[in-house]
C-alpha cells in the first residue's frame, strides 16, 4: 500500500472530529479518496494492470457506501466532507 504512515497521520489530523478520532466516516472517506487518487495516477502509466483496477473499483464502491451513510445520517457533515475532498462539482 503506497499510503505511508506519515501521510496517513496527516490525513487523520486534518479530518478528525475529536482528539482520538481515527475511524469516523470523514476520516475513512479522506483515506479512501487518497488511495483512489493514487491508483488513478497509477493507471495513467500502467494501462494493462487489470488486477489493481478491480481493487480500485472496490474502493470506489466502499467510498460510495460511506457517502450514502453520511448523507442519510447528517446532511451538514456530508456537505462539509464533499466540499473538503472536492468530490462534486
Amino acid at each position: 500500500m503506497p499510503l505511508g504512515k506519515e501521510k496517513k497521520h496527516t490525513i487523520i489530523d486534518n479530518f478528525r472530529t475529536h482528539d482520538k478520532d481515527t475511524g469516523s466516516p470523514e476520516v475513512q472517506l479522506a483515506i479512501l479518496s487518497e488511495r483512489i487518487s493514487y491508483l488513478t495516477e497509477h493507471f495513467r502509466t500502467h494501462k494493462n494492470d487489470h488486477h489493481s483496477r478491480r481493487g480500485l473499483l472496490k474502493l470506489v464502491g466502499q467510498r460510495r457506501k460511506l457517502l450514502d451513510y453520511l448523507k442519510t445520517s447528517s446532511r451538514e457533515r456530508y456537505a462539509k466532507v464533499i466540499e473538503r475532498l472536492g468530490l462534486r462539482k
